[in-house]
């Protein structure tokens, strides 16, 4: 059955609110050692709690064996198809920063790495550079010349930043520059097709120049850039699922996934505390609240597991603040696995679990990847989450006669 075909004839208003919490990178792996997961190793008696009163399962971002990105991985848990909808992290990085991107434009993400003296990636991540740093650095890189080709370059946070190309007879068919792992050099930019051969020459070009421009300013020293893409038109959140949506989110890439389907995005802090501050004052004017939590993530792309495990009970603090709110509709979970064992996005299912005063509950004991296979949902894509979510929000007409 197609949710796209089938989902806009059943949706009907309501006043009740769902809540739906994304821990980044939520799914994990054992420890050698313990045998225990991040989830199971962490101190979560909220998140357990609310398991125990929930319907539990394990999702499939994209489909099962494949690694999503962020882009993927968040479009799926929102209800899209992501091998029918692709965009690439350029597009997101520049639209979380509410960079006016034009038709024809080319972006993509740009990580500030540390290279050695060979041009070899020591830290595709340069240390995790403070903000204001990478403002100085992308100030420097967008006084670089690319003759009829206009250039921009954005600060995003830590090592992050974008570049946008704008000029005719640009393509986004590249491949990236990131080798996605260390002890390597960067990848020269690859044409996907004859028509972004231009566009490739362009790009390293302009890694060229920028690595001349960078040298003394390690740990910065290089850049990697990845998610070639150009603006495209994707489907409303709002008029899909009849929801007046809000984003909250610390991140500016996840501020951009939530502006590309069209939720408003609150403004908040950095930090956890202020993002529930932000939730706590727009509880009454919304109808669903996506609420992104980054650590997870990041803790597992450090590989610290110990780190991982302390940012899930940071979250498990704030869970009941969250829930004093009264949602009828809790959804928590990831848009990807992020095991620490691995240092990046794996291909595993990921934990979920649904509150709301019709769902199933008592069958799974605690939040964590091996717990919540007991629970009545089983194993689903993500993209059923929002339908289930706005079944128990009662927010769907019943299908057929």
């Amino acid at each position: 059955m197609d949710y796209d075909r089938v989902l806009p004839r059943l949706v009907r208003k309501s006043d009740t609110r769902i809540l739906f919490l994304v821990l980044d990178g939520l799914g994990g792996l054992p420890h050698p050692e313990s045998g225990l997961t991040e989830m199971e190793t962490a101190n979560t008696p909220n998140l357990d709690a609310l398991a125990r009163r929930s319907s539990c399962g394990l999702h499939d971002p994209v489909l099962p064996g494949i690694t999503p990105g962020s882009g993927p991985g968040h479009l799926g848990i929102f209800g899209y198809d992501p091998t029918r909808i692709e965009v690439g992290r350029g597009v997101l990085a520049a639209c979380g920063i509410g960079f006016p991107l034009e038709p024809g434009d080319v972006a993509a993400r740009i990580n500030f790495c540390t290279l050695d003296e060979r041009g070899i990636v020591t830290d595709r991540r340069a240390g995790r550079i403070p903000t204001e740093q990478n403002r100085t650095l992308t100030r420097i890189l967008e006084s670089i010349d690319l003759g009829d080709v206009r250039l921009f370059v954005r600060a995003v946070k830590e090592h992050r930043a974008v570049l946008v190309l704008r000029g005719e007879g640009l393509d986004a068919a590249l491949e990236d520059t990131d080798p996605q792992r260390t002890g390597v050099p960067p990848l020269q930019a690859r044409a996907r097709q004859p028509e972004a051969e231009k566009t490739a020459a362009l790009v390293n070009r302009f890694v060229e120049r920028a690595r001349e421009a960078l040298g003394a300013h390690a740990p910065a020293n290089g850049i990697l850039l990845r998610g070639f893409d150009s603006p495209a038109g994707i489907p409303s959140f709002g008029e899909r699922y009849g929801l007046r949506a809000a984003a909250i989110a610390a991140y500016p890439m996840y501020r951009g996934l939530a502006r590309l389907v069209g939720m408003d995005v609150i403004e908040t802090g950095e930090t956890l505390e202020a993002e529930v501050e932000s939730l706590e004052k727009v509880r009454g004017d919304f109808d669903f609240f996506f609420v992104h939590y980054k650590p997870t993530d990041s803790r597992g792309e450090d590989g610290d597991f110990l780190a991982k495990a302390r940012a899930l009970e940071a979250l498990d603090l704030q869970l009941p603040r969250m829930l004093n709110l009264g949602f009828e509709v809790v959804v928590v979970t990831g848009d990807h696995s992020t095991p620490s064992s691995l240092r990046s996005h794996s291909w595993h299912p990921v934990p979920f679990l649904l509150h709301s005063p019709w769902c199933v509950a008592g069958v799974t004991l605690a939040f964590s990847e091996r717990a919540v296979r007991s629970g009545m949902e089983g194993r689903i894509p993500a993209r059923a989450l929002i339908p289930l979510a706005l079944a128990h929000a009662r927010r769907l007409e019943k299908y057929g006669a």
